[in-house]
Protein backbone atom coordinates (compact mmCIF):
# COMPACT_ATOMS: atom_id res chain seq x y z
CA UNK A 1 0.00 0.00 0.00
CA UNK A 2 2.81 2.30 0.84
CA UNK A 3 4.47 1.52 -2.49
CA UNK A 4 1.27 2.17 -4.37
CA UNK A 5 0.75 5.35 -2.46
CA UNK A 6 4.21 6.49 -3.31
CA UNK A 7 3.70 5.53 -6.94
CA UNK A 8 0.34 7.21 -7.05
CA UNK A 9 1.85 10.16 -5.35
CA UNK A 10 4.62 10.36 -7.91
CA UNK A 11 2.11 10.04 -10.74
CA UNK A 12 0.01 12.77 -9.16
CA UNK A 13 3.03 15.00 -8.84
CA UNK A 14 3.92 14.47 -12.47
CA UNK A 15 0.38 15.27 -13.53
CA UNK A 16 0.32 18.20 -11.15
CA UNK A 17 3.61 19.42 -12.50
CA UNK A 18 2.24 19.20 -16.03
CA UNK A 19 -0.89 21.03 -14.98
CA UNK A 20 1.16 23.63 -13.21
CA UNK A 21 3.26 24.08 -16.33
CA UNK A 22 0.11 24.53 -18.38
CA UNK A 23 -1.09 27.13 -15.91
CA UNK A 24 2.29 28.76 -15.54
CA UNK A 25 2.60 30.07 -19.10
CA UNK A 26 -0.63 32.08 -19.15
CA UNK A 27 0.20 33.40 -15.68
CA UNK A 28 3.69 34.33 -16.78
CA UNK A 29 2.24 36.00 -19.87
CA UNK A 30 -0.17 37.96 -17.70
CA UNK A 31 2.69 39.06 -15.46
CA UNK A 32 4.75 40.14 -18.43
CA UNK A 33 1.77 42.03 -19.83
CA UNK A 34 1.20 43.75 -16.49
CA UNK A 35 4.85 44.71 -16.33
CA UNK A 36 4.74 46.02 -19.89
CA UNK A 37 1.72 48.25 -19.20
CA UNK A 38 2.73 49.30 -15.68
CA UNK A 39 1.39 52.79 -15.18
CA UNK A 40 3.72 55.65 -14.45
CA UNK A 41 3.30 57.50 -11.15
CA UNK A 42 1.01 60.52 -11.22
CA UNK A 43 1.84 63.73 -9.37
CA UNK A 44 -0.99 66.19 -8.70
CA UNK A 45 -0.39 69.86 -7.90
CA UNK A 46 -3.33 71.84 -6.53
CA UNK A 47 -4.46 75.37 -7.24
CA UNK A 48 -5.32 78.55 -5.40
CA UNK A 49 -6.90 77.96 -1.95
CA UNK A 50 -6.95 74.18 -2.49
CA UNK A 51 -5.36 71.39 -0.49
CA UNK A 52 -4.45 67.77 -1.14
CA UNK A 53 -7.76 66.59 0.33
CA UNK A 54 -9.71 68.15 -2.52
CA UNK A 55 -8.52 65.58 -5.06
CA UNK A 56 -10.00 62.35 -3.71
CA UNK A 57 -12.34 61.94 -6.67
CA UNK A 58 -9.53 62.40 -9.17
CA UNK A 59 -7.40 59.87 -7.28
CA UNK A 60 -10.32 57.42 -7.42
CA UNK A 61 -10.82 57.94 -11.15
CA UNK A 62 -7.14 57.21 -11.77
CA UNK A 63 -7.04 54.12 -9.58
CA UNK A 64 -10.22 52.69 -11.12
CA UNK A 65 -8.99 53.30 -14.66
CA UNK A 66 -5.32 52.43 -14.08
CA UNK A 67 -5.15 50.03 -11.11
CA UNK A 68 -1.95 50.13 -9.12
CA UNK A 69 -0.98 53.64 -10.17
CA UNK A 70 1.02 55.49 -7.54
CA UNK A 71 -0.80 58.81 -7.15
CA UNK A 72 0.72 61.59 -5.05
CA UNK A 73 -1.09 64.84 -4.31
CA UNK A 74 1.60 67.20 -3.08
CA UNK A 75 0.59 68.63 0.29
CA UNK A 76 2.27 72.04 0.18
CA UNK A 77 1.16 75.68 0.13
CA UNK A 78 -2.40 74.72 1.07
CA UNK A 79 -5.27 77.17 1.40
CA UNK A 80 -4.01 80.66 2.27
CA UNK A 81 -0.41 79.64 1.77
CA UNK A 82 -1.18 79.29 -1.94
CA UNK A 83 -0.97 83.09 -2.13
CA UNK A 84 2.77 83.01 -1.56
CA UNK A 85 4.98 84.11 -4.49
CA UNK A 86 5.02 81.73 -7.42
CA UNK A 87 8.79 81.19 -7.54
CA UNK A 88 8.75 80.28 -3.85
CA UNK A 89 6.04 77.71 -4.57
CA UNK A 90 7.93 76.38 -7.59
CA UNK A 91 11.00 75.71 -5.47
CA UNK A 92 8.93 74.05 -2.75
CA UNK A 93 6.99 71.81 -5.12
CA UNK A 94 10.16 71.04 -7.08
CA UNK A 95 11.86 69.73 -3.93
CA UNK A 96 8.81 67.56 -3.22
CA UNK A 97 8.43 66.04 -6.69
CA UNK A 98 12.09 65.45 -7.50
CA UNK A 99 12.50 62.36 -5.28
CA UNK A 100 9.42 60.83 -6.93
CA UNK A 101 11.00 61.41 -10.33
CA UNK A 102 14.30 59.89 -9.20
CA UNK A 103 12.50 56.75 -8.02
CA UNK A 104 10.57 56.40 -11.30
CA UNK A 105 12.96 55.27 -14.00
CA UNK A 106 10.16 55.14 -16.58
CA UNK A 107 9.05 58.69 -15.81
CA UNK A 108 6.04 60.35 -14.21
CA UNK A 109 2.92 62.30 -15.19
CA UNK A 110 1.82 65.73 -13.96
CA UNK A 111 -1.80 66.78 -13.43
CA UNK A 112 -1.71 70.41 -12.38
CA UNK A 113 -4.88 72.32 -11.61
CA UNK A 114 -5.56 76.04 -11.98
CA UNK A 115 -2.68 78.04 -10.45
CA UNK A 116 -0.89 74.71 -10.06
CA UNK A 117 -0.59 74.50 -13.85
CA UNK A 118 1.61 77.58 -13.83
CA UNK A 119 3.64 76.19 -10.94
CA UNK A 120 4.25 73.03 -12.94
CA UNK A 121 5.36 75.09 -15.92
CA UNK A 122 7.92 76.71 -13.68
CA UNK A 123 9.16 73.29 -12.55
CA UNK A 124 9.35 71.94 -16.09
CA UNK A 125 11.17 75.02 -17.34
CA UNK A 126 13.80 75.13 -14.61
CA UNK A 127 14.43 71.45 -13.92
CA UNK A 128 16.92 70.22 -16.56
CA UNK A 129 16.64 66.50 -15.88
CA UNK A 130 12.92 66.06 -15.27
CA UNK A 131 11.27 62.93 -16.64
CA UNK A 132 7.66 64.12 -16.98
CA UNK A 133 5.89 62.35 -19.83
CA UNK A 134 2.41 63.91 -19.83
CA UNK A 135 1.79 67.36 -18.39
CA UNK A 136 -1.97 67.80 -18.05
CA UNK A 137 -2.75 71.46 -17.41
CA UNK A 138 -6.23 71.44 -15.93
CA UNK A 139 -8.01 74.79 -16.36
CA UNK A 140 -4.89 76.82 -15.68
CA UNK A 141 -4.34 80.49 -16.64
CA UNK A 142 -1.35 79.68 -18.80
CA UNK A 143 -1.48 82.98 -20.70
CA UNK A 144 -2.40 84.95 -17.60
CA UNK A 145 -5.53 86.12 -15.81
CA UNK A 146 -7.67 89.23 -16.35
CA UNK A 147 -11.21 89.10 -15.02
CA UNK A 148 -13.61 90.22 -12.32
CA UNK A 149 -14.22 86.94 -10.50
CA UNK A 150 -15.34 85.94 -7.03
CA UNK A 151 -11.70 85.18 -6.25
CA UNK A 152 -10.73 88.74 -7.14
CA UNK A 153 -13.54 90.24 -5.08
CA UNK A 154 -12.53 88.10 -2.11
CA UNK A 155 -8.81 88.86 -2.34
CA UNK A 156 -8.96 92.51 -3.36
CA UNK A 157 -12.42 93.86 -2.47
CA UNK A 158 -11.39 97.45 -3.25
CA UNK A 159 -10.21 96.58 -6.77
CA UNK A 160 -11.73 95.51 -10.08
CA UNK A 161 -9.86 94.15 -13.07
CA UNK A 162 -9.42 97.58 -14.62
CA UNK A 163 -7.46 99.01 -11.70
CA UNK A 164 -5.77 95.99 -10.10
CA UNK A 165 -2.63 96.84 -12.03
CA UNK A 166 -2.06 99.66 -9.53
CA UNK A 167 -1.34 96.98 -6.93
CA UNK A 168 -0.17 93.97 -8.91
CA UNK A 169 2.55 95.77 -10.82
CA UNK A 170 4.37 96.89 -7.69
CA UNK A 171 6.98 95.14 -5.57
CA UNK A 172 4.35 94.58 -2.89
CA UNK A 173 1.84 93.14 -5.35
CA UNK A 174 4.40 90.74 -6.77
CA UNK A 175 4.54 89.08 -3.34
CA UNK A 176 1.04 87.70 -4.02
CA UNK A 177 0.78 84.70 -6.34
CA UNK A 178 -2.15 85.91 -8.45
CA UNK A 179 -0.29 89.16 -9.23
CA UNK A 180 2.60 87.09 -10.59
CA UNK A 181 0.39 86.10 -13.53
CA UNK A 182 -2.01 89.05 -13.67
CA UNK A 183 -1.90 90.08 -17.31
CA UNK A 184 -3.63 93.41 -17.96
CA UNK A 185 -3.96 93.79 -21.76
CA UNK A 186 -4.33 97.56 -21.35
CA UNK A 187 -1.04 97.96 -19.48
CA UNK A 188 1.29 95.59 -21.28
CA UNK A 189 4.39 97.65 -20.62
CA UNK A 190 3.77 97.59 -16.89
CA UNK A 191 3.11 93.86 -17.01
CA UNK A 192 6.26 93.22 -19.03
CA UNK A 193 8.47 95.26 -16.72
CA UNK A 194 6.91 94.21 -13.41
CA UNK A 195 5.76 90.58 -13.66
CA UNK A 196 8.31 88.46 -11.84
CA UNK A 197 6.85 85.18 -13.03
CA UNK A 198 4.68 84.92 -16.14
CA UNK A 199 6.62 87.53 -18.09
CA UNK A 200 9.77 85.47 -17.52
CA UNK A 201 8.16 82.13 -18.35
CA UNK A 202 6.82 83.58 -21.61
CA UNK A 203 9.97 85.62 -22.31
CA UNK A 204 7.80 88.72 -22.55
CA UNK A 205 10.92 90.50 -21.41
CA UNK A 206 14.52 89.43 -22.06
CA UNK A 207 15.33 86.24 -20.19
CA UNK A 208 18.93 84.99 -20.35
CA UNK A 209 17.70 81.51 -19.45
CA UNK A 210 15.07 81.26 -22.20
CA UNK A 211 16.94 78.75 -24.38
CA UNK A 212 17.73 76.49 -21.45
CA UNK A 213 14.16 76.71 -20.16
CA UNK A 214 12.80 75.86 -23.59
CA UNK A 215 15.05 72.79 -23.86
CA UNK A 216 13.91 71.67 -20.41
CA UNK A 217 10.24 72.14 -21.26
CA UNK A 218 10.59 70.18 -24.49
CA UNK A 219 11.61 67.07 -22.54
CA UNK A 220 7.83 66.58 -22.26
CA UNK A 221 6.21 63.82 -24.28
CA UNK A 222 2.71 65.34 -24.19
CA UNK A 223 1.23 68.68 -23.21
CA UNK A 224 -2.52 68.44 -22.63
CA UNK A 225 -4.37 71.74 -22.19
CA UNK A 226 -7.82 71.34 -20.64
CA UNK A 227 -10.39 74.11 -20.33
CA UNK A 228 -13.89 75.18 -21.28
CA UNK A 229 -16.22 78.11 -21.94
CA UNK A 230 -18.25 77.75 -18.75
CA UNK A 231 -15.29 77.82 -16.35
CA UNK A 232 -16.29 81.15 -14.79
CA UNK A 233 -12.92 81.86 -13.17
CA UNK A 234 -10.11 81.61 -15.72
CA UNK A 235 -10.51 84.77 -17.79
CA UNK A 236 -10.53 84.53 -20.68
CA UNK A 237 -11.17 80.80 -20.48
CA UNK A 238 -8.97 80.39 -23.57
CA UNK A 239 -5.99 81.28 -21.37
CA UNK A 240 -6.12 77.63 -20.31
CA UNK A 241 -5.04 76.92 -23.90
CA UNK A 242 -2.68 79.90 -24.29
CA UNK A 243 -5.24 82.20 -25.90
CA UNK A 244 -5.59 85.70 -24.48
CA UNK A 245 -7.04 89.18 -24.90
CA UNK A 246 -5.61 91.81 -27.20
CA UNK A 247 -5.86 95.45 -26.11
CA UNK A 248 -9.50 95.52 -27.27
CA UNK A 249 -10.27 92.51 -25.06
CA UNK A 250 -10.83 90.36 -28.13
CA UNK A 251 -9.54 86.85 -27.58
CA UNK A 252 -6.62 85.87 -29.80
CA UNK A 253 -6.26 82.10 -30.02
CA UNK A 254 -2.99 80.37 -29.16
CA UNK A 255 -2.03 79.73 -32.80
CA UNK A 256 -1.97 83.50 -33.43
CA UNK A 257 -0.13 84.42 -30.24
CA UNK A 258 3.50 85.50 -30.44
CA UNK A 259 4.47 82.95 -27.80
CA UNK A 260 3.33 80.25 -30.27
CA UNK A 261 4.37 81.80 -33.57
CA UNK A 262 7.88 82.52 -32.27
CA UNK A 263 8.00 79.16 -30.49
CA UNK A 264 9.23 80.96 -27.39
CA UNK A 265 9.28 77.91 -25.12
CA UNK A 266 8.25 75.11 -27.46
CA UNK A 267 4.49 75.20 -28.09
CA UNK A 268 4.92 75.20 -31.87
CA UNK A 269 7.52 72.44 -31.66
CA UNK A 270 5.19 70.31 -29.55
CA UNK A 271 2.38 70.91 -32.04
CA UNK A 272 4.63 69.91 -34.96
CA UNK A 273 5.52 66.72 -33.10
CA UNK A 274 1.85 65.95 -32.53
CA UNK A 275 2.37 66.27 -28.79
CA UNK A 276 0.18 69.30 -28.07
CA UNK A 277 -3.39 68.33 -27.23
CA UNK A 278 -6.29 70.72 -26.64
CA UNK A 279 -9.30 69.36 -24.78
CA UNK A 280 -12.29 71.68 -24.41
CA UNK A 281 -15.32 70.63 -22.37
CA UNK A 282 -18.46 72.79 -21.94
CA UNK A 283 -20.69 73.06 -18.86
CA UNK A 284 -17.88 72.59 -16.33
CA UNK A 285 -17.43 75.26 -13.66
CA UNK A 286 -13.92 75.94 -12.42
CA UNK A 287 -14.13 74.18 -9.06
CA UNK A 288 -15.37 70.92 -10.64
CA UNK A 289 -12.66 70.14 -13.21
CA UNK A 290 -10.83 67.67 -10.98
CA UNK A 291 -14.03 65.99 -9.77
CA UNK A 292 -15.78 65.56 -13.11
CA UNK A 293 -15.56 61.98 -14.36
CA UNK A 294 -16.44 62.97 -17.93
CA UNK A 295 -13.49 65.36 -17.98
CA UNK A 296 -11.22 62.63 -16.68
CA UNK A 297 -12.23 60.11 -19.34
CA UNK A 298 -12.27 62.64 -22.17
CA UNK A 299 -9.12 64.62 -21.38
CA UNK A 300 -6.85 62.73 -18.99
CA UNK A 301 -7.27 58.96 -18.94
CA UNK A 302 -5.50 58.09 -22.19
CA UNK A 303 -2.43 60.18 -21.36
CA UNK A 304 -1.71 58.50 -18.01
CA UNK A 305 -0.08 55.30 -19.31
Amino acid sequence: MMKGFVTDSIIWKRESSGGAARLMWPLLGACLWAAAVAFKPVIIVHGLFDSSGDFKNLQRFINESHPGTNVTVIDLFDRGSSLQPMWKQVEGFKAAVYPIMQNSAEGVHFICYSQGGLICRGILSTLPNHNVHSFISLSSPQAGQYGDTDYLKYLFPQFVKSNLYHLCYTSIGQRVSICNYWNDPHHRDMYTNSSDYLALLNSDRPNPNSTEWKNNFLRLNKLVLVGGPDDGVITPWQSSQFGFFDDNETVVEMQRQGVYLKDIFGLKTLAARGDLILCSVPYVQHVWWHSNETVFHACMEKWLV
